[in-house]
């Protein structure tokens, strides 16, 4: 396969029903095998070779010959991709949030962009500060200086940290669970698995 550095594949895999009734240290371990299994599919259709997707001292991807790479799980879906350039994927399940969790994730400005507060907003919201704070290497503790500035459509958004503008890209997996994946100028193929 050519490389295809144009192009950037997030792949979403369903978790099988079997795996989906495991829990704790077990559910967890199959979870992240499954997400790094999503992250080869990128691998392969990316065009890129990636021999191990290690981790820091942090718990945070370790990039292996200038390829980088990001994973996110829940039950119901576990989501990989790599790039050629520092890359966030996040997903999340659609749920009911207190109002005051919304205040801690975006600011009244956010909200305003949006036409106010709403569940499916709060999501979109927390999937792509997620993914940027996964592709910026910052964690949780750069949440606050994380803003969205732009809500462009249902599937972009623009998000800003560190003076650096971020693309974020989402898409649906499911009527209640939605991804985002960072990126930067390059065209989106969501593999759905």
């Amino acid at each position: 396969m050519t490389l295809n550095p144009k192009v950037l594949f997030p792949v979403i895999m369903k978790v099988p029903h079997s795996e989906r009734q495991l829990r704790g240290k077990k559910q967890v371990q199959t979870l992240s095998r499954l997400a790094r299994q999503a992250a080869r599919i990128s691998t392969e259709k990316s065009g890129l070779k990636i021999s191990e997707f290690s981790k820091n001292e942090d718990g945070g991807p370790i990039p292996t010959n200038s390829i980088y790479w990001s994973i996110s799980h829940k039950s119901r879906y576990v989501g990989g991709v790599v790039s050629t350039e520092p890359v966030g994927i996040d997903i999340e399940r659609v749920r009911p949030v207190k109002n005051r969790v919304m205040e801690k994730i975006a600011s009244e400005g956010e909200w305003a962009l949006a036409g106010g507060k709403a569940v499916e907003t709060f999501f979109r919201f927390w999937t792509a500060k997620e993914a940027v704070l996964k592709a910026t290497g910052a964690g949780f503790t750069g949440l606050s200086n994380c803003h969205i500035v732009e809500i462009d459509d249902d599937e972009h958004l623009i998000a800003k940290y560190a003076e650096k503008r971020f693309i974020i890209h989402q898409t649906w997996c499911a009527k209640d669970y939605i991804a985002a994946v960072t990126q930067t100028e390059r065209l989106v193929r969501w593999i759905f698995v």
